[in-house]
């Protein structure tokens, strides 16, 4: 059995400029990355993605920092699954739990 400890997901959070119309084409192209990438919008400038290893959290920070728009501000943050179970979700100010396995989780079945 895998631990909840050792598999891995990524939140990548970014403020891109949107006010010329190149800025605005790169945020669009950095959006549809992550979604080709595999990540899903979890806020509109907020995405997130079950990565499993530590290995492939590695090899999506390389594809991200080699897609980074050259203006605004990308962070990522990495974390185990054992917290994002604790993650705590408000919609229109009812608590919800986040799902019990997420899209990819239940490609792999690893309970």
């Amino acid at each position: 059995m895998i631990s909840g400890l050792r598999l891995m997901w990524m939140l990548v959070m970014f403020d891109l400029p949107v006010t010329e119309d190149v800025d605005r084409r790169r945020a669009t192209k950095f959006r549809k990355f992550l979604l080709d990438e595999g990540f899903n919008m979890s806020q509109f400038s907020v995405y997130l993605r079950f990565c499993g290893t530590r290995e492939r959290v590695k090899s999506y920070k390389r594809k991200i920092e080699a897609n980074v728009p050259p203006n605004g501000n990308v962070s990522i943050l990495c974390f185990t699954d054992k917290q994002y179970g604790k993650i705590i979700n408000f919609s229109n100010r009812q608590r919800s739990n986040p799902p019990k396995k997420s899209q990819q989780y239940v490609l792999f079945d690893l309970e």
